[in-house]
């Protein structure tokens, strides 16, 4: 395991940072030209990103990025 110490200015920025790129790939799952492989690739990352955006944002934010299970049966 790997600690890491951020002050409130750099936390704000991880957030920002994993927000965006949760929502890029949300974009991106819905998005029917892409492959079901490199989708399930996607849906990987997000867990990871989701994992550590649990970590440092707040519930209610937390439910915003949370995917329904409509949403993660649409793999296909």
């Amino acid at each position: 395991m790997i600690g890491m110490l951020l002050n409130q200015k750099e936390l704000k920025e991880m957030e920002y940072l994993i927000k965006r790129e949760m929502d890029e790939i949300l974009f991106d799952l819905k998005d029917d030209r892409i492959d079901h492989i490199v989708k399930r690739a996607m849906e990987e990352r997000y867990k990871i990103l989701f994992s550590l955006f649990q970590r440092m944002a707040t519930p209610a934010d937390c439910l915003k990025y949370m995917r329904s299970r409509q949403d993660r049966e649409k793999k296909g």
